[in-house]
């Protein structure tokens, strides 16, 4: 069982959407689109829904061309950030209704329906009309609803966006044990790279309508293949700064270098690091300091995020704890080299961070 796009675009009132590509997504596997707001996540899963037409070439379902099918002649089921629900029908009845539409048995609905509560947590709550409930428990019920058709390829579009903390990381937990037992071909859109983390999977870097890179999650996260693949995959934003390799050295500003990467050709690249890898501690002699001055501080509790400004660059600093510090006062941040990635002039990954032992 595979979806394959076939150099697909799409193009609305003269705008580019989706720009041509080619994917290739396998049975059992769980596919997180990761991108910003407007980089294409919802106008990819439409095209492979059916709700869209590509404005160029071809989707193709277990090598059957679908293109042109309609979407209530495929196998998909879709779940949107805001989900639906039939308010003036039970829990039992909404979950049960796209079994009804395919003209199930009683008995055959009544054991699909059960069983779909059960892993989403509904069981109590099916006599219940959907504006009962929480809303976590009526997303369960929206999403009870697209599970249950046992649909081959099931799209999720940023499901748990409007779920308070606590409902979000329950759901994440639940989906992917749902994916397993399915079979099917997941598809999960999100603009956070802890939930694709979390999700794990494969991953799909989406950036202005382009497809970035493709592979295992864990490989995107720690070998992004390009400076924008890097910045899709790191939040808050990975921060950059030039360097210039010379002989078995990498020169930065402000007196700092460190060891260069094997097979690195002399000459200027960008240096690359993400905001947890700085530190307004020394935490060992390796780590090189760089001088700034404060611009804003943002105190979440667990962490505080620091807007530094170095040498007309704007760097965050994701700092484990509470740190008072006031705007405009100078500071001084830590780097360790290990977790530098290294860029070339046309923006591709060089070198990995930790030059290939992770990141």
């Amino acid at each position: 069982m595979t979806l394959a796009l076939q150099d697909i675009s799409k193009t609305v009132a003269g705008q580019t959407h989706i720009h041509t590509t080619n994917l290739t997504l396998q049975k059992g596997t769980m596919n997180v689109l990761l991108g910003a707001t407007l980089a294409g996540k919802t106008s990819l899963m439409r095209l492979m829904a059916g709700l869209d037409k590509p404005t160029t070439g071809k989707i193709f379902w277990n090598d059957i061309d679908v293109t042109g099918m309609r979407v209530q002649d495929r196998h998909v089921a879709m779940v949107y950030q805001q989900f639906i629900n039939y308010p003036t029908m039970s829990v039992y009845d909404n979950i049960a209704s796209p079994l009804r539409l395919l003209r199930k048995s009683k008995a055959e609905i009544d054991v699909a329906v059960r069983k779909t509560a059960a892993l989403m947590k509904l069981t109590p709550h099916l006599s219940a009309k959907p504006l009962a409930l929480s809303g976590g428990q009526q997303q369960r019920c929206a999403l009870a609803r697209a599970l249950v058709k046992d649909a081959g390829l099931v799209l999720l579009d940023e499901p748990l966006a409007n779920l308070d903390y606590k409902l979000r990381e329950e759901l994440r937990e639940e989906i992917p044990k749902y994916f397993e037992a399915s079979g099917a071909i997941f598809v999960y859109a999100t603009t956070e790279p802890e939930e694709a983390l979390l999700l794990g999977g494969n991953a799909v870097a989406l950036y202005e309508g382009r497809i970035t890179q493709f592979g295992k999650t864990p490989e995107v996260y720690c070998r992004p293949c390009d400076m924008v693949t890097a910045q899709v995959f790191s939040n808050p934003p990975m921060n950059f700064i030039a360097v210039l390799k010379t002989g078995s050295r990498l020169i930065f500003d402000d007196g700092q270098s460190a060891q260069a990467p094997d097979g690195l050709a002399d000459g200027q690249y960008t240096a690359g690091f993400r905001p947890h890898h700085l530190d307004i501690y020394r935490r060992n002699k390796t780590s090189m300091e760089f001088n700034g001055r404060l611009v804003v501080s943002e105190i979440t509790g667990s962490e505080t995020y620091l807007h530094v400004e170095h040498k007309g660059e704007r760097w965050i600093v994701q700092a484990s704890g509470v740190h008072d510090v006031r705007s405009g006062d100078a500071l001084s941040v830590f780097l360790d080299p290990a977790h530098v990635y290294i860029f070339d002039g046309d923006g591709a990954l060089a070198a990995p961070a930790d030059f290939g032992r992770g990141a």
